[in-house]
């Protein structure tokens, strides 16, 4: 494993270097799904959509950012919980059920620019995992830090990946 001294300075932004944090589960409030590459824009949508009404109307506010979690890897479809962290247990209501974000040493680094960059990021993350002598978990999930709107330039996007490490 590396150490501060050890890592990569080569890039300037700290968070865009790979590290390891030890993460406390999180109670969330989640819609699930499984979908093919093709669906998720419209699923994401969707899925916000009726948490942000659900949330609102059981008085439950977000504690950050929405997150997408993948369990299992990649494929022709994909096994998704979309959310935010609530602190507290939403009654299941419109799809909205509660879920839970890991604990646990997870790998994690700030991806800077557009959703079609992920891929590559997360492969590059992968590989950091490994470096360290480490295994990466079924689950991963992506903590979308900026949130997104029509206008902006998908350069200022910032996404959060976040992949527990198998022990």
């Amino acid at each position: 494993m590396s150490t501060d001294s050890e890592r990569d300075t080569s890039i300037p932004d700290p968070e865009q270097r790979p590290r390891l944090v030890e993460m406390v589960p999180e109670t969330t409030a989640v819609v699930r799904g499984v979908v093919s590459p093709g669906e998720l824009r419209t699923f994401f949508d969707e899925a916000f959509g009726t948490l942000g009404r659900v949330l609102h109307g059981q008085q439950v506010p977000p504690k950050g950012a929405a997150f997408g979690l993948t369990h299992g890897g990649p494929g022709e479809k994909w096994d998704l919980e979309v959310g935010f962290v609530t602190g507290q247990e939403v009654r299941a209501e419109d799809g909205v059920v509660p879920g839970r974000l890991p604990g646990g040493r997870v790998a994690r680094v700030t991806h800077h620019g557009g959703f079609d960059g992920l891929g590559e990021a997360w492969e590059r993350l992968g590989a950091w995992i490994r470096e360290q002598g480490l295994r990466g978990g079924a689950d991963r999930w992506e903590v979308y830090v900026t949130r997104p709107t029509p206008d902006m330039d998908p350069r200022d996007l910032r996404t959060e990946l976040n992949w527990p490490i198998a022990d």
